[in-house]
């Protein structure tokens, strides 16, 4: 892909602060926290940029997401109207489990997400599994590799992995059918140039639930 793509994982949400799996959900509002996330991603970014770089925006169609672009615009005094939002860049979608307490799922199912990489341990009914995040994620990348510039783009936890995996060519993981880099928390950003990636910057860990 030409130019650099900047990452970022959105900012905490009410579902993340409860320990509720958000998955797909449309729209789970930024908590207190997360929009001093985003207010700390967009003042990383100002000082990286500058004011109005030329910089292609780009986001999940979640609400949390796009909340999260709205004070990245406003540092970098972008218009977020402009931004371009595309269904393949949502996060896993997690079926039956949506909108349930990790904690109530665990004491039914059993634990399903390991915990030393925070990778889930097996699909969700009427989910999707990582291969698939990846299939729609390589699609975007396939529309974007000849475009120039720089994009920015907003998204979440699952997906955001697995798109870094694939940019910066990683080996598919074991049992999950595609790469996903290592995990990073709620509020943070990457920069990806030439299939390398930098964290620009890594966010407080606040919680560890992992979509």
């Amino acid at each position: 892909m030409k130019g650099r793509l900047f990452i970022l994982r959105h900012g905490e949400t009410v579902f993340n602060a409860a320990g509720r799996i958000q998955g797909d959900a449309p729209h789970t509002p930024l908590s207190r926290a997360g929009f001093a996330q985003a207010e700390e991603m967009g003042e990383k970014l100002r000082a990286e940029l500058g004011r109005m770089p030329p910089l292609a925006l780009w986001s999940s169609p979640a609400g949390r997401a796009l909340q999260t672009l709205a004070v990245i615009a406003e540092h970098l005094e972008l218009d977020w109207h402009g931004a371009r939002i595309d269904d393949r860049l949502a996060e896993m979608t997690m079926g039956d489990w949506g909108g349930f307490y990790y904690r109530d799922l665990f004491a039914e199912h059993g634990p399903f997400v390991d915990a030393a990489s925070g990778l889930f341990t097996r699909p969700a009914p009427g989910g999707e599994w990582y291969d698939a995040v990846a299939a729609r994620l390589a699609s975007w990348v396939e529309e974007q590799r000849e475009a120039d510039g720089d994009r920015l783009v907003v998204m979440h936890g699952m997906s955001s992995r697995v798109l870094r995996g694939l940019l910066t060519g990683q080996a598919a993981r074991e049992g999950l059918g595609c790469p996903v880099a290592d995990g990073l928390p709620q509020g943070s950003v990457v920069v990806i140039e030439g299939g390398a990636e930098r964290v620009l910057h890594r966010a407080a860990a606040r919680n560890a639930a992992p979509a």
